[in-house]
This record gives structure tokens, sequence and C-alpha cells, in this order.
């Protein structure tokens, strides 16, 4: 027990400005009273009513945004409600990391709120049922390759498929020798771009089915000796051409959908295409996109949309299309 007094001003502060953190916010205001009692109760501090107000001025004076009309609380924190549940959610559906990660990663996210803030993101309890990665190495890849990206060295990894026993396994006996150039995260997933040794273009690798990622002595590939950056790489642009991740070529695809695919368009495309024709509720959109990803688009979509060039794109889904018809025109299946 700490009577008035004892101890020093600076600690105090601190005392008073965490329990502002924890128990204060616009809708829960906190008297000079409801200080003395928490100070006592949790740190078994006594102090006065002159107190509590001195060493408020003094974190306002420190550059602590507080409140004292009708009570005092703490209005600027490093996130608020909003954000924290943004960046939880964000945690929550991140397909890459494993569950273990997941959890970790929210009880931090929530310990930065405040104690009204636990009974606003109740949907927490729904992690065990959403898809999370298996690799728990996830954390250090992603630390290594920073590292790697900041050095702009080389790295070697296994590269994992996952087998009919729902585990990870190497792809190929050798390491993968690659450039890292990039990291982005796509549809709850994190990739990394890069450059694999034997070719000139870039390709990209899924870094929850990455293990045993290591540095390399050798320096990254220089990007003029990289086709793609060669042809200007913009990585928003580089993103909006490359929806599901395929490497490989991109292509000037022209395509008829409805008006009312805009919504679709945006989401998948940004707005890096352009409408060049209009037909009543019809509209000819171009825009630039990597080939085999806009085939699972075209297909995803294939009732509201017609491929119109390139041709030999148009012919490739008609044959796909053809071959799915094959499998599909009995009325059952073949095994």
């Amino acid at each position: 027990m700490y009577p008035y007094g004892v101890g020093e001003t600076g600690m105090l502060n601190m005392l008073i400005l965490e329990i502002l953190e924890v128990y204060s916010d616009c809708e829960h205001r906190l008297t000079q009273a409801d200080i003395i009692k928490l100070l006592d109760n949790n740190y078994g501090i006594r102090c006065d009513r002159r107190t509590i107000k001195s060493n408020i001025v003094s974190l306002i004076k420190l550059g602590y945004d507080i409140s004292l009309k009708g009570g005092y609380y703490l209005i600027d924190r490093t996130f608020d409600n909003a954000e924290l549940r943004l960046l939880i959610d964000s945690v929550l559906f991140a397909k890459g990391i494993t569950q273990a990660q997941a959890k970790r990663l929210i009880d931090k996210l929530e310990g930065l709120g405040n104690r009204y803030f636990h009974a606003k993101v109740r949907h927490i309890h729904k992690l065990p049922e959403l898809q999370h990665s298996d690799n728990a190495a996830v954390m250090h890849s992603l630390d290594t390759l920073n590292d790697a990206l900041e050095q702009g060295k080389k790295i070697s990894f296994i590269y994992n498929s996952y087998g009919t026993d729902f585990k990870l396994h190497p792809r190929k006996e050798h390491e993968y020798i690659v450039s890292p150039y990039d990291m982005v995260a796509n549809n709850g997933h994190f990739y990394l771009i890069g450059n694999y040794d034997k070719y000139d273009n870039l390709s990209h690798y899924r870094i929850d089915r990455m293990t045993g990622v290591r540095i390399l002595d050798e320096p990254v590939k220089q990007r003029k000796e990289i086709k793609d950056f060669e042809q200007g790489y913009n990585l928003p642009k580089h993103m909006a051409e490359h929806i599901y991740m395929y490497s490989g070529e991109s292509v000037q695809v022209k395509f008829w959908t409805y008006e009312s695919m805009m919504d679709q368009l945006i989401d998948w495309f940004g707005r890096d295409f352009r409408i060049i024709d209009k037909d009543e509720e019809d509209i000819l959109v171009s825009v630039r996109c990597n080939k085999e990803a806009f085939i699972c688009w075209a297909l995803q979509y294939g009732r509201f949309v017609e491929v119109v060039a390139p041709m030999t794109l148009r012919e490739e889904l008609r044959n796909i299309i053809d071959e799915m018809y094959k499998v599909y025109h009995t009325e059952e299946g073949t095994s």
C-alpha cells in the first residue's frame, strides 16, 4: 500500500494514463473519485482529488489528448475501436498463417483496446471454423524474406503442395533458388514476387507453401535482367494483371459483359480497364491481364462474359468449355 506522497510523480502519471487507457472512452468517462478508487484497488496507491487533477494536467502537457469535460477520458489512442476491428478481421481471415498464430495476434490486438472493446468483437470466437494454414513456419519465413529484401540477397526454399493426406509435401527434390523483389497480400494469402533462377520472368510463390527459407550470399539478379521489369513494373498494375497470382504472360483482352457487372470488374481489376463500346445494357471492356488468370475469371463469370479478342484466347476458352460439356453432358458421373 502506497500512501499519497510516496513514489515518483512520473510513476503516478503513467498509472493514471493506464487507467484512462483501460477504463475510459467517450461513453465511459471517469470522475476524479473513480480514478482514486481504481488507483487504490489496482495498485494500492492512495491520493486526493487535487493530485489527480494536477497529474492529468501534466499528462496533457506531455501531449496526451485527454478530455476534461463531463469526466476524464483518453481521446486519442494508437488505434480506435473501428481500426482495431479492421486489423483483427484482417488477421481473422488471413489464410496464410496458422490458427495459433492468428489467435496470438488477435489477443495482442485486443489488448490494445479498453475493457469495453472486447464486447464489440464477439465474432472472434468463430476463429476455429475459419480456414488457416498448417505451416507453422510462416512468420519465420516472412521475417527472413523481409531481411532478404532489405539486403538484396537471393533466397532458397522448399516449395510444397498438399497431398491427399492433407499435409504439405515438397514439389521437387531440390530447393528453389529465387531473387525476391516484393511481398504482397492477396485473397487472404501472402505471396513472394521473385525470379526463379533458371528463367528471366517474375513468378509468384505462396509464402505459406514455403519451408526452410534461407538467405544466400549471392545478390539478387539485377532488374534489367528480368523481362517483366523491362516492360515497366508497377506493383498495383502488376496485381491488377495477376488477379489469381498466376505467373506467365499478360495479354490485352476484349470482352462483352453487362453494365451491371461494374462492381465485379472494379473488385477484380481495380480501375485499370477501359470501356470501349456500349450497346444498351452491354459494355465492351478492354483490360490487360495474365492469360491463365483471365481464363479462370472468364469461366467463373461465364454466363455474363463473352471474350472477343484475342482469338487464341477465345478458342482456348471454347476448347475448355467443350471439355466441360463432355464431362457434364450425361446425367450421371463417370465414376
